[in-house]
């Protein structure tokens, strides 16, 4: 009969001694004399740690002491509860993943106690010589610390260890050897107009509803018709989620006349479906596929009879930030990447073959742009012509503060105030 690892501890009676005890996470504790009152109040209190702290069923090693690798279990599996939005985990969960990676290789067998600040450097260290960048290692210096600060909320570490962590400090701009990437910056709206053709049609819309809405690229892709309001001259659209709804914001997002032409073929479908759904693009993109068709149709295949009847990896309800990103990525690489690049000639040497992928890679780095690109640029184009108030009210923001990431400053107002006063 299989071990039920998740039932609850029983309270047991200990015969040799006459006490009551309870074993949890393979560690006998004993409560006092059997059925009394005090042994009761001690068992529900050990119990109800034990369902606070998520179930654990790891046995402590012999030494007594909690090891790295135990600290890092038990967190992920509070992750992945705690960082859940409508039933589903967010980003914010697998953002903890590389750096609990890193930690559990490299210390995964140290006792906790022993993971001190020399131990967090060596790790920053090592993130440095790998070559990233130095915003990307302190965001993970700063995951590591919250693991160990969030142990020790559950008694499971001493709390000395994450204050003694604390003490690390960032890496600063100028005073290491970690690269720095360059912000966010807007993109061309010629090179965006240049890209649309080469996307699918639910794409290129997506693209053009969010340069005039200025939303994020998330908040195109949960756009359902159910979560718009048509009542007035400018529609609004309340997203069911959003980035920032665990802080009690709320968003609404305005469209415009331009904004609602682009929108409204889309609104023709059940109220509570996605109105951008890949099943559309698919069909768009076999429909000109068959339109190529040179083989006569009382020849091979006609139209639906060569398709599996169940496929692998049917096209999904709605898109991801990650699909997005692809297929704007693609068009990007079929409308501006030379054909040097995207293939080599046939008598291509292995070291040919590196050095062009090599190139492409670089290329692709600096010439691809991202959808969340398109609201830096909504941003920018409104605070030039309406002011940075309209660019927060726009975006969203409680602060101007945020604002003024996105929206970069006005280059002309500048220009013409020197050419005036200096």
């Amino acid at each position: 009969m299989p071990r039920l690892v998740a039932a609850t501890p029983k309270y047991r009676h200990h015969r040799a001694s006459g006490q009551a005890v309870v074993t949890i996470a393979g560690k006998d504790h004993y409560l006092g004399p059997w059925k009394s009152k005090a042994s009761t109040v001690e068992y529900d209190r050990l119990i109800g740690e034990w369902l606070a702290a998520g179930r654990p069923t790891a046995r402590p090693p012999a030494t007594g002491e909690i090891t790295v690798m135990e600290v890092v279990r038990a967190f992920w599996r509070h992750a992945q509860a705690f960082y859940v939005k409508n039933g589903r985990m967010t980003g914010t969960a697998d953002n903890y993943k590389p750096a609990l990676a890193l930690l559990k290789t490299r210390y995964g067998h140290t006792a906790a106690s022993d993971f001190g600040p020399l131990a967090l450097k060596s790790l920053r260290a090592s993130m440095v010589e790998s070559g990233h960048s130095r915003r990307y290692i302190n965001e993970n210096v700063h995951r590591i610390r919250k693991t160990f600060r969030w142990a020790a909320s559950e008694q499971l570490i001493p709390a000395l260890i994450p204050q003694a962590l604390a003490t690390v400090e960032g890496l600063r701009k100028g005073h290491t050897k970690a690269k720095d990437h360059a912000p966010v910056s807007v993109v061309d709206n010629a090179r965006v107009e240049a890209t649309l053709p080469h996307l699918p049609r639910t794409v290129a819309d997506m693209v053009r509803l969010q340069r005039l809405t200025g939303a994020r690229p998330g908040e195109i892709i949960a756009m359902r018709p159910a979560d718009i309001d048509r009542s007035g001259e400018v529609w609004t659209y309340t997203p069911a989620e959003h980035k920032t709804e665990h802080h009690n914001h709320r968003r609404i997002i305005c469209i415009g006349p331009k904004a609602q032409a682009v929108l409204l073929p889309y609104l023709l479908r059940d109220a509570e479906s996605h109105c951008f759904q890949p099943a559309d693009s698919e069909k768009q993109r076999r429909r000109e596929v068959h339109a190529k068709r040179t083989t006569p149709l009382s020849c091979g295949n006609r139209p639906g009879t060569n398709r599996k009847r169940r496929c692998e990896r049917a096209p999904g309800v709605r898109y991801s930030n990650d699909s997005y990103r692809r297929a704007i990525s693609r068009a990007c690489i079929v409308a501006f990447m030379p054909v040097e690049l995207r293939r080599g000639p046939k008598d291509e040497t292995a070291d040919q073959r590196q050095a062009r992928r090599t190139a492409a890679a670089k290329w692709r780095a600096e010439n691809v742009w991202f959808p969340h690109q398109l609201r830096h640029t909504a941003a920018t184009d409104i605070r030039k012509r309406f002011g940075l108030e309209s660019a927060q009210a726009t975006l969203g923001h409680t602060r101007l503060e945020v604002t003024q990431i996105y929206a970069e400053k006005n280059q002309d107002l500048a220009e013409r105030v020197a050419r005036e006063v200096g």
